[in-house]
């Protein structure tokens, strides 16, 4: 049964930011899928949580309101893990708000850290175009151009141990370094984890050309891992990038270097480019955590170029990370010694 809906009213979760504004809506009790357009409920009994709008402003959702997100995955290492249950979101039933972009399922398990976005939500419905079929994000994302070519811009990656040890930091910093000297149009691509509308905007403050992510790309997420076709998503989103006629491209991976997909995507990306002439900045979370990078990556085929991140935090455990893995350690939040690595 096709309800409709005031669509100028409802608040849109980040996730959606590629979806153009509705006139009129309409939305369908049918079962809901990863990406599908659909409308929610907080209930009136429930607390407020707190979301991230289109805009990227923390957006409030009081009890009672009505908005639109999407179903997902996410297996975050630091905050929250959930799904999709099979047979989709049914219709009057409650989920939880697994991330702050909008994202939708069944709550497996979260840390101890406080969350100001998770709650329980209630699946009202997923909108309908108007011949009643589900929208989705994949309807509405990049698409690459046919037979882009690698225009060769010096590429820099950066990986972390974790969540939360300043991989956004390091590369905003890279992206600093790189405009002061002289490189006008640099891509952004934030490859894999978790859409953060609010990093993006980041990387724009600070002179990227061009920022994707995930939902540029038609995902909520790259979740869950070994996923079915997740090479292709990567394939696409590298083409677009590397397709730009840029200075440099920085791509961050998020989340840790062993999950959320990111194995997948550096196969994808060594072949397009030698590994060598990938230039690797690692973020760990101390100086065993780098020590153990070291040794992954190289098994992956990659060499770290600079190590930062709380492993350089104090002179102490900077030069604990220097003497075990004897690559440069700089903490990039201090705006020091980039220069080694670019």
């Amino acid at each position: 049964m096709k309800k409709a809906a005031p669509a100028a009213d409802l608040k849109k979760t980040s996730v959606l930011r590629r979806v153009p504004p509705f006139g009129a809506m309409r939305y369908s009790a049918e079962p809901a899928f990863e990406g599908d357009i659909s409308l929610f409920e907080l209930p009136r009994e429930a607390l407020p949580i707190v979301v991230e709008a289109i805009s990227g402003r923390a957006l409030t959702l009081a009890p009672g309101d009505r908005f639109l997100a999407t179903s997902g995955y996410r297996e975050s290492t630091r905050w929250v893990v959930g799904r999709i249950p099979d047979g989709g979101l049914i219709a009057g039933q409650d989920y939880w708000m697994l991330a702050e972009s909008g994202i939708v399922g069944d709550l497996i398990a979260d840390s101890p850290l406080e969350k100001g976005h998770l709650g329980q939500v209630k699946y009202l419905g997923t909108v309908c175009d108007e011949r009643g079929e589900a929208l989705n994000i994949r309807q509405f994302a990049a698409k690459p151009a046919a037979g882009g070519a690698d225009h060769g811009a010096p590429l820099f990656l950066v990986l972390g141990t974790s969540a939360e040890v300043g991989k956004t930091t390091a590369g905003i910093a890279v992206l600093s370094a790189l405009r002061h000297q002289g490189h006008a149009i640099v891509i952004v691509l934030k490859a894999t984890g978790t859409s953060s509308l609010a990093e993006i905007v980041r990387y724009q403050d600070f002179g990227a050309a061009q920022v994707f992510d995930c939902i540029d790309f038609g995902l909520p997420t790259t979740y869950p891992s070994q996923r079915d076709g997740i090479d292709q998503f990567f394939d696409a989103a590298l083409t677009t990038c590397l397709s730009i006629e840029a200075d440099a491209v920085v791509i961050e991976c998020g989340g840790d270097m062993l999950g959320a997909n990111v194995p997948v995507f550096l196969e994808r990306l060594k072949a397009r480019r030698k590994a060598s002439s990938i230039k690797v900045i690692l973020a760990a979370a101390d100086a065993l955590a780098a020590l153990g990078a070291k040794r992954v990556l190289h098994d992956m085929g990659l060499s770290i170029n600079l190590i930062t991140g709380p492993c350089t935090d104090t002179p102490t455990v900077q030069q604990r990370t220097l003497a075990l893995c004897g690559i440069a350690a700089v903490n990039l939040a201090q705006g020091t010694g980039l220069e080694l690595a670019l």
